[in-house]
């Protein structure tokens, strides 16, 4: 249970920081510069998380697929908190307040859609699987190199 608490909070201070690194350069980014720093974040977010994991964990299948499911939680999370901080400072606050009393799930469907063609987004799919499978394989990789005590 420790790992998977471990491995949570860092799942949130990489989401965090990912947030931040969103809201600080949004303005230069292109689309193919979002979706690269995207599938980052959920390969970094994995990786961590997969090696928090194994390193508490060991051998525990359990912790293994609750860190599978805390990265792609935590790459998702850092892509839809990115964006109403994003509008906030474009806009105003008050105006993601109003954004989100109107319509509490828009930045879960503006990850989920493309910009250009408003249909599915495959990048925002492709970086969940990033996560979960590397932290999957990270945790399982480090919690079979450790003894078990």
């Amino acid at each position: 249970m420790g790992a998977v608490f471990l491995a949570f909070f860092a799942s949130v201070i990489v989401s965090m920081l990912y947030s931040g690194l969103i809201l600080a350069t949004y303005k230069d980014q292109s689309v193919t510069t979002a979706n690269t720093l995207y599938l980052g974040h959920a390969l970094i977010n994995g990786a961590i998380v997969g090696c928090l994991i194994g390193m508490v964990g060991h051998r525990s299948n359990g912790a293994w697929i609750s860190g599978a499911i805390i990265a792609a939680l935590g790459a998702f999370f850092g892509y839809t908190n990115a964006i109403p901080l994003v509008f906030a400072e474009a806009e105003s606050p008050s105006a993601v307040w109003d954004l989100l009393g109107y319509e509490p799930f828009w930045p879960a469907k503006a990850w989920w859609t493309d910009e250009t063609t408003d249909g599915v987004d495959w990048f925002s799919l492709l970086g969940l699987v990033l996560a979960a499978v590397a932290a999957w394989g990270i945790a399982y990789l480090v919690g079979n190199r450790r003894r078990q005590a």
